[in-house]
């Protein structure tokens, strides 16, 4: 396997991982405003959070900024919390041609987010010649975990929306409710307290 492959797989993991759920919640959080035909601002949205992450990924990988990890440990559900709030607030996406704040908070979020990951990649990184090709096949595979989250999460609501009849407001209070309170919990439990 070739290191872009292996990077390229950790990627995808990072995001997959149901041990490592938060990430899956904040996909989620942003997508719990959207319907299928809404398929292509989910993709910038998830697309965003991918730069936010990118950059500080790369910022704390070649340690041009250092945080406290517990800080940012703790920061992860907050920001998990906040999206999704913001859809129990307002359960529909904003209309009009400007930029949403929506994607402001998923870059802005996904800063906070890949400095959650930084140390390990670093560790892992360990004394690879150059980190570009590993950074951005990781970043990659990020990307695609995200898309099959997005996907899986377009299915359910196609068939629950689509076919069964849940309003689109009530399934975005269903999901943003259950997110909510998951990142509620994982707030509680951080030993930044």
């Amino acid at each position: 396997m070739s290191s872009f492959q292996l990077y390229f797989r950790l990627g995808v993991q990072h995001i997959l991982d149901i041990q490592g759920y938060d990430h899956i919640l904040f996909v989620l959080a942003l997508c719990a405003v959207f319907i299928p035909r809404d398929w292509r601002k989910i993709i910038v949205l998830v697309t965003a959070f991918t730069i936010g992450h990118s950059i500080t990924l790369a910022l704390a990988t070649f340690k041009v900024i250092q945080v406290n990890t517990e800080l940012i440990e703790f920061l992860i559900p907050v920001t998990i919390a906040i999206t999704a709030f913001i859809s129990l607030i307002r359960p529909k996406p904003a209309s009009g041609k400007g930029v949403s704040i929506n994607y402001i908070f998923a870059l802005f979020f996904g800063l906070i987010h890949g400095l959650g990951f930084s140390n390990y990649l670093r560790n892992l990184l360990g004394q690879e010649m150059s980190i570009w090709q590993p950074l951005l096949a990781f970043n990659l595979g990020l990307e695609l975990g995200q898309i099959v989250i997005v996907g899986a999460y377009l299915l359910a609501t196609s068939i629950l929306v689509g076919l069964v009849g849940v309003s689109r407001k009530e399934w975005t209070l269903i999901v943003s409710s259950f997110v909510f309170g998951i990142s509620l919990m994982l707030m509680l439990e951080m030993k930044f307290w």
